[in-house]
């Protein structure tokens, strides 16, 4: 009779370190980095190659797991009950649900999933060819329990096919956001991710210089007016327009205009502006980034005219000014120190109404929205719905917004303030 107790007792401690393995395995494979698993298998380790495998059939993988920690737990509390009855008598069913309940609450479930989830990579590669095993085992019976949940469900009017899932755009960026929160990726980088991801929701029209700032010039000025204005000009392709401002001719780049110079000799009489130019190339307003930066390296151009669904020009775009979607701001010993926003004692920003409300979110990580408008004086009259007058305020999105300087219908400088 005593031997038979002790040998009870034994199965039912191996069972708890049983259904311990199972709740770790469970927490650490479903945990582990997928992207350090695959570099791992490339490296030629041959449990990672297992990891991925099982990751690969994921329900299938936990079914296997639950099935398999709910069969020892159910076998280990009945063994349990058993045990207490010789020694307690009835009383023994309380002292066996209480008993197992804390035991199972502790060295089955938050014991193992606590050391699995300190380290999942390393757990999940030692406990891998294991847990291959027992999912061939309980493979069939996990199948078979799929099989009559999926028509239940259906009964019920539950359709298991249609399930939302987060795109792979998505789980990226939550887990770059999500590693920025613990402190891992810096904001800068952060922003880096988030703009490459952004590329295939942003349009051109989202990042073109608008028509009122672009610089162009009138091809009748003549060639010596020509060469000053692209000498003191800090940019290298300049659109040149005729008769009308809206009718681009070309686009001078100032390298080509050098060298037409070296070959004149410096005689800016001899010079042929047109014969210097290239022909202007011309983009939807509504390309997205992704498109236009495929379109810029396949045709290796840096520079494109943007324009509207009547074929008006609305502005340009340029390489650059994608790749700053992605990397933020390139300046150089040319560029022109744009003060378009200036930070106040009070906390408050003061803004040119010019300025994109998207890298204002770069610069400041607010979380105003880009969607309604480009420029931060659009999102104000958008929100308004007027066009506010100087000294008019407003409050939405948790911001304070005052109206400082408007010139016509245009705001050209405000006061933005968040709301503490």
């Amino acid at each position: 009779m005593e031997a038979t107790l002790w040998f009870t007792l034994i199965a039912i401690l191996v069972l708890i370190a049983i259904s311990g393995f199972f709740s770790g395995s469970e927490t650490a494979l479903t945990a582990a980095s997928r992207a350090r698993m695959r570099q791992k298998e490339k490296g030629g380790e041959e449990r990672a190659k297992v990891v991925n495998q099982l990751l690969q059939m994921r329900e299938r993988l936990i079914g296997s797991l639950l099935l398999g920690n709910n069969l020892v737990n159910i076998l280990a509390s009945a063994l349990a009950t058993s045990l207490f009855l010789v020694l307690f008598g009835e009383a023994g069913v309380v002292y066996a649900t209480l008993v197992m309940t804390l035991v199972v609450l502790v060295f089955a479930e938050v014991l193992p999933k606590t050391w699995a989830i300190s380290n999942p990579d390393s757990f999940a590669l030692r406990v891998a060819p294991f847990v291959r095993v027992i999912t061939l085992v309980f493979g069939p019976f996990v199948i078979a329990v799929e099989w009559v949940v999926v028509r239940l469900l259906r009964l019920l009017g539950v359709d298991t096919k249609n399930t939302p899932i987060l795109s792979g755009q998505d789980e990226l960026r939550g887990a770059v956001d999500l590693l920025h929160m613990e402190g891992s990726v810096v904001k800068d980088d952060r922003d880096r991710f988030d703009g490459l991801l952004d590329l295939e929701e942003l349009d051109v029209e989202d990042i073109m210089v608008h028509r009122t700032n672009m610089l162009s010039i009138d091809i009748d000025e003549g060639a010596e007016a020509i060469v000053e204005q692209v000498l003191k000009s800090p940019y290298t392709r300049i659109p040149l327009w005729q008769d009308e401002q809206d009718n681009f001719v070309g686009v001078l780049h100032a390298k080509d205009l050098l060298r037409a110079l070296a070959r004149v000799k410096g005689d800016v009489s001899k010079l042929d502006i047109m014969g210097e130019a290239i022909e202007p190339w011309f983009v939807p307003d509504t390309t997205n980034l992704k498109a236009q930066l495929n379109a810029f390296l396949k045709r290796k151009s840096h520079f494109a005219l943007v324009v509207d669904e009547y074929g008006e020009v609305m502005g340009l775009v340029t390489l650059e000014d994608i790749i700053e979607e992605i990397v933020g701001d390139i300046s150089d010993e040319h560029d022109i120190d744009m003060k378009g926003v200036k930070t106040e004692p009070d906390g408050s920003v003061i803004v040119d109404g010019s300025v994109p409300t998207r890298d204002l979110n770069r610069a400041f990580d607010w979380n105003l929205p880009e969607e309604e408008a480009t420029t931060i004086a659009g999102l104000v009259i958008h929100e308004a719905r007027q066009i506010p007058e100087p000294g008019q305020g407003f409050t939405f999105y948790n911001f304070r917004f005052r109206v400082l300087r408007k010139e016509r219908n245009r705001i050209t400088s405000l006061r933005v303030t968040p709301v503490r």
